[in-house]
């Protein structure tokens, strides 16, 4: 396989797995767009969480962390139920999220690692696959804030009602669908 194939390969394997495979990635982000909407906030918040993913998903990748996905998998739900929650709770960003959201993207990425070992990386494009695999969930996310913005936030932040119509019924949704998801996985 060539260079250029791996490339669109793992862009392509990255991106499906945000959309349309990565449900919980996608309730994940949009719990990380929620507490404030404004894009600014949203991409530092996604920077920090990126940095964090791919950090994990290099090291597991590479062999040096097995991640175990019975242990994984729950705690990936833990956090979008914990970033819902945080939605409800707080009114705005405060400074330790980034931290916690460097941890949960750490926990992310060794969830991806499990996925990525499942696809298998080629060992000599070891770098351009993985490269190729994370740019593809950053865009990815990028559409999942791009729409959650050009949808919800641009038309509706400003609204007196947008926390409460809008913010905490979704929150409390994403909540509800993590809860569920962290007993299941915990159980399975």
């Amino acid at each position: 396989m060539n260079s250029l194939n791996t490339v669109l390969q793992y862009l392509q394997l990255g991106f499906t797995h945000v959309i349309p495979y990565g449900f919980d990635h996608i309730l994940f982000i949009l719990s990380i767009f929620f507490l404030n909407s404004k894009l600014k906030s949203v991409v530092i918040q996604c920077s920090i969480f990126t940095l964090a993913h791919s950090i994990s998903l290099g090291i597991a990748a590479y062999g040096v962390v097995i991640p175990n996905s019975n242990f994984i998998e729950p705690l990936i739900a833990v956090s979008i139920l914990f970033t819902s929650l945080e939605n409800i709770i707080h009114s705005k960003v405060n400074p330790y999220r980034l931290l916690i959201l460097f941890v949960f993207g750490l926990i992310h990425g060794l969830g991806f690692a499990t996925a990525l070992k499942e696809i298998g990386i080629p060992k000599k494009q070891f770098i351009t696959s993985l490269l190729s695999f994370n740019i593809g969930v950053e865009i990815g996310q990028i559409v999942v804030i791009l729409l959650a913005y050009f949808l919800i936030s641009k038309r509706y932040f400003n609204k007196p009602w947008y926390k409460d119509r809008l913010v905490y019924p979704i929150s409390s949704l994403i909540g509800c669908i993590a809860l569920y998801w962290t007993i299941e996985r915990i159980f399975k």
